[in-house]
């Protein structure tokens, strides 16, 4: 766990993270593989792919109010339940429970499944987001590359995918800090047996100009 002006944030795996407000609101970010835990006040997820977007994972988080924040895609995917929607895309944002959300572009300019075919391609529509909790900004990358929309994000805590192959990899990924400037980096999408390792952890922390907390999975 680290603690930030107040705000306890854990991080889950893989790009999975709960963080706790002062209140004691709980706010859960692409929970994937999950031990059971305190219910979910608002799920955001940032995308459609298995890793993040994961129905069982979602409904072990759910109480009768929790506000799942999320795109289209995911909507049809997580399917019907009792709890209440907010489809999101890059450019929106909305107040839930005193937490501002607001969504970024987050798609790869660099990784590719087949030739011209990225993994994650810009009209799908994904987001990384921005939560202001408390007067905290915390920036949540999703899976992108470095791309030109986050030279305008700002954020007092940034994490970002460090694992290359699907995302940045550990250079693009300090490269991406360097230009927000945020108090602290985290960065995520690795360990999870999908791609990375603790070493683009380590990588990143050594080219990254800001500080960089290398989280232990709660």
């Amino acid at each position: 766990m680290f603690e930030y002006k107040g705000l306890k944030i854990h991080w889950l795996g893989q790009s999975g993270f709960k963080i706790i407000s002062a209140g004691g609101k709980a706010v859960y970010i692409d929970p994937y593989q999950i031990v059971p835990r305190e219910p979910a006040d608002i799920i955001v997820i940032t995308h459609d792919h298995f890793d993040h977007c994961n129905p069982d994972d979602v409904r072990r988080l759910i109480k009768s109010n929790t506000v799942i924040v999320t795109t289209k895609r995911c909507m049809a995917k997580l399917g019907r339940m009792d709890v209440q929607f907010i489809e999101i895309a890059p450019g929106l944002a909305f107040g839930v429970n005193d937490i501002q959300i607001e969504a970024v572009a987050a798609y790869n300019t660099n990784k590719f499944r087949a030739p011209g075919v990225t993994y994650h391609p810009k009209q799908e529509g994904n987001i990384g987001v921005i939560l202001t909790i408390g007067g905290v900004r915390i920036y949540h990358a999703g899976d992108t590359d470095f791309i030109l929309e986050m030279k305008s994000v700002r954020a007092d805590v940034a994490m970002v995918p460090v694992s290359g192959t699907y995302v940045m990899t550990a250079e693009e990924a300090a490269q991406a800090v360097n230009a927000i400037k945020p108090d602290v980096a985290i960065p995520m999408h690795y360990g999870a047996g999908i791609a990375g390792s603790e070493k683009d952890a380590y990588n990143f922390q050594r080219m990254a100009k800001c500080k960089v907390e290398i989280m232990t999975k709660d």
